[in-house]
């Protein structure tokens, strides 16, 4: 085998090796451009995971600030109900709203006084 041939061969070794990286290069590049796709997917689902526990977040807070003011508001309609005076005590308001006949101590009219 002679010098030059040895060179030649060497080189075609060294562009064969270079011809196999291209096509190595190559293919990355196509997985890399497919991964990015990936993960432009993967991204847009995590953020439409946020959006929607947040919303769920501020409408549960919603839902507990109007059921807590609805509670206050029967709650001092309630107290509201019950302190109001009757006459004499002959009806009682009770918690519900509602009135029940009875006698309130000190309010029972004087049977024997002639008037």
């Amino acid at each position: 085998m002679t010098e030059g041939s040895r060179w030649r061969r060497c080189l075609g070794m060294l562009e064969e090796r270079e011809a196999a990286a291209r096509v190595r290069v190559e293919g990355l590049r196509e997985e890399d451009a497919r991964l990015a796709e990936v993960l432009e997917a993967a991204e847009i689902e995590l953020d439409r995971g946020v959006i929607a526990r947040e919303e769920l977040v501020e409408a549960l807070a919603a839902s507990a600030a109007e059921s807590t003011a609805v509670t206050e508001a029967e709650a001092e309609r309630e107290t509201a109900a019950s302190a109001v005076p009757l006459p004499r005590g002959w009806l009682l308001a009770e918690a519900s709203g509602a009135f029940s006949a009875g006698r309130r101590s000190g309010a029972v009219p004087d049977a024997g006084s002639s008037g």
